[in-house]
């Protein structure tokens, strides 16, 4: 095994589906069978890599704004609130999930800790004015006509879309340095961590949801990643994807993801905000990025799946 002061650091940052999948009711059992296809790969991957584990929270924020609308009987709570509330939830699931399979491998002793982490956002950032983030179940036209609050269309149908200001900083990226520089397994950022706002020396929840795949770049430049992993339903990126001439890429340079971003191939409900976070990191950092799916993680950290971009 490679001694922890040699390890590449890796980040991988899980999609929604990781939990749960398309057509799925979203049970704890779903959930806790469907982790063990990516944690499986990551605690065989822990032998090589110091690892940071982000992940998404969209379905189970989701879920939770449907409980509080379900009933008057119990005060809702705001946005920053679930995020901190899905960050607990599922952090204890990839943590025990990766516990046993780290144990199947005779990893008995590797330190893991989830965090519940904070991110600072500029409270001037022009998204406030403007909801963009889906969260949530799918609905048919019909149904979002129907509903109280903001929807879009995406590629999977209507859904609700709340405010999704850009990270500026993650305040707990000194620990997350220390932990790894230790060799802890470190989960953290969950749902694109707790958006706050400065004032003055302390912070200021503030009723928002960070895109998960932004968050995660701005973490692994500001921890010093070498290995940047995307994972999500699909095998990496395509050109016009869904249609009769799609074609998938294997590789894209910046320059070249920045000028496809810039012509609308990629949507900003789905590819868009994964394939900028991937450009942010390997113009920042220098290193190689990778857009996967969930199935393929090990293969895309070794170069053979996914789409490549350095």
């Amino acid at each position: 095994m490679v001694k922890a002061d040699k390890k590449k650091i890796l980040l991988v940052a899980l999609g929604g589906n990781a939990l749960i999948r398309k057509g799925e009711q979203g049970t704890v059992e779903q959930q806790f069978e469907n982790l063990a296809v990516p944690i499986g790969q990551i605690a065989r991957l822990s032998r090589r890599y110091r690892i940071i584990i982000t992940h998404g929270n969209g379905p189970q924020v989701g879920n939770l704004l449907l409980q509080q609308e379900s009933s008057d009987q119990v005060p809702r709570l705001p946005l920053e609130i679930l995020v901190a509330q899905t960050q607990g939830q599922i952090g204890y699931m990839i943590e025990s999930s990766l516990d046993s399979q780290l144990m199947e491998l005779g990893i008995d002793a590797k330190p893991l800790v989830s965090l519940i982490s904070y991110v600072v956002v500029d409270e001037n950032d022009p998204s406030f004015l403007n909801p963009t983030k889906p969260i949530g179940p799918v609905y048919s036209a019909e149904e979002a006509a129907r509903l109280p609050y903001p929807t879009r269309k995406t590629p999977k149908g209507y859904r609700r879309v709340v405010v999704s200001p850009r990270p500026v900083t993650i305040v707990e990226k000194r620990e997350i340095r220390r932990l790894i520089e230790m060799d802890f397994i470190v989960i953290c950022c969950g749902g694109g961590g707790i958006p706050v706002i400065r004032e003055g020396r302390s912070f200021c929840g503030v009723d928002a949801v960070i895109d998960k795949d932004l968050v995660s770049a701005r973490l692994a430049e500001e921890v010093g990643a070498d290995i940047f992993v995307i994972a999500t339903d699909v095998k990496g990126v395509f050109l016009n994807f869904g249609e009769p001439g799609q074609v998938f890429l294997e590789r894209l340079s910046a320059a070249e993801a920045r000028r496809q971003l810039t012509a609308g191939h990629f949507p900003a409900g789905s590819m868009g905000p994964k394939i900028e976070a991937a450009v942010e990191f390997v113009e920042t950092r220098g290193n190689r990025a990778v857009i996967c799916s969930i199935e393929q993680i090990e293969a895309a950290v070794e170069g053979s799946a996914g789409t490549q971009f350095a």
